[in-house]
């Protein structure tokens, strides 16, 4: 499964990639603004410095709602960079839009992803991948791994090419069923893919092993 770490913090990429671990980068207008970043031109200079920090794929997310608006916003983000991928909201319009740069060679992340049927439009139009999510599902009492999991086995079964990018993690449990569903990547939060490393036995084996190694060598 890949890795991708969700925000637009730099040093959290930076973190992230120096593990050695990180497979892309998904961003939205949310977190970019949490980072402070305002206007277009200061948004799309921040994309190429995060395609300068990764080597796999970075989602770039269309602002506008309407076909010929998320036309215009997605060639002028895609020809930022190679690793760019064109996120698009899974509305009929961006249905529409993901056909168009699929036919124009652009690749594609349909976002806000919440059924299984959503999935399907996507796929179908071409998307490279959907984003279904976990956590805001979880959030009203439905089962966002479990979407996950049916998306991976309508995709296995229809040969659809399109990936399934499980987004709204929220914690190192969600990683771990997200493995357990078949996902193709997981987008998180730093915290989360850090959490992997978390286990009681390794510290105490560790510790017990440091002080073994004193008793021996002083």
């Amino acid at each position: 499964m890949k890795f991708f770490i969700d925000t637009a913090n730099l040093e959290q990429i930076k973190e992230a990639n120096d593990l050695g671990v990180l497979d892309g980068v998904t961003t939205n207008p949310s977190l970019m603004a949490k980072e402070g970043i305002k206007g277009v031109e200061n948004q799309r200079k921040h994309y190429v410095d995060i395609c300068n920090i990764v080597s796999g794929d970075v989602s770039a997310e269309v602002i506008a709602t309407d076909y010929e608006g998320m036309i215009k916003e997605g060639e002028a983000l895609a020809a930022l960079h190679p690793r760019i991928v064109v996120k698009v909201p899974c509305i009929a319009e961006g249905i529409k839009a993901i056909k168009y740069f699929t036919g124009k060679g652009i690749r594609t992340n349909c976002t806000l992803i919440f059924s299984q049927g959503q999935a399907l439009l996507a796929a179908k139009a071409g998307a490279t991948y959907v984003s279904p999510f976990v956590g805001r599902l979880d959030d009203i009492c439905s089962d966002g791994i479990d979407l996950v999991r049916r998306i991976v086995e309508m995709f296995a079964f229809y040969d659809f090419k399109t990936q399934v990018l499980a987004a709204s993690i929220r914690n190192t449990q969600h990683i771990m069923q997200c493995i357990d569903a078949g996902a193709d990547v997981a987008t998180c939060p730093l915290s989360a893919i850090k959490g992997l490393l978390k286990h009681p036995l390794t510290d105490s084996g560790l510790a017990q092993f440091l002080a073994d190694y004193k008793k021996v060598n002083g």
